[in-house]
């Protein structure tokens, strides 16, 4: 029976200083989803004039920034609004984020596929939370749903 050659090179200093690199990087890691997801929003808002691109634009703007609904992002105005409920969602990511790293670090042997496992569980369960306050507020308000 032949031996197998190893194709992976070993953990640069070790499983340790890989899980402490998921810990430090982890929260940091967990802004990089929603400033995609905002990136497209911008962009689908951006002089737009079709129904389509404006709820696209909405829908990734709010799942990017939660805070967003909690400030009243559709009904009020203003820059002081915006950077108010940005600050809160991007510290709520960061904590998300954090706790991901916590999470996936749990087992001696880590890494970023586990990381984003974690966060994907706990980044769901926040959409989830913002498509159903849509639908609800949609429905106390008395208007069709998109």
């Amino acid at each position: 029976m032949q031996s197998l050659p190893a194709y992976r090179a070993p953990v640069p200093g070790g499983p340790l200083a890989y899980r402490r690199q998921l810990r430090s990087r982890g929260a940091v890691a967990g802004l990089l989803p929603q400033l995609v997801l905002g990136s497209v929003a911008v962009a689908a808002l951006f002089d737009n004039t079709s129904p389509a691109r404006g709820a696209l634009g909405f829908l990734c703007a709010v799942l990017a920034a939660p805070g967003l609904l909690v400030a009243g992002a559709p009904l009020t105005t203003g820059a002081a609004m915006f950077a108010g409920a940005i600050g809160a969602s991007a510290v709520l990511w960061l904590t998300i984020g954090q706790v991901a790293a916590r999470r996936a670090t749990r087992s001696p042997a880590a890494d970023w596929r586990d990381y984003w496992r974690e966060y994907l569980w706990l980044a769901a369960g926040v959409w989830l939370g913002v498509v159903v306050a849509l639908v609800a507020v949609n429905l106390v308000l008395g208007r069709p749903f998109v």
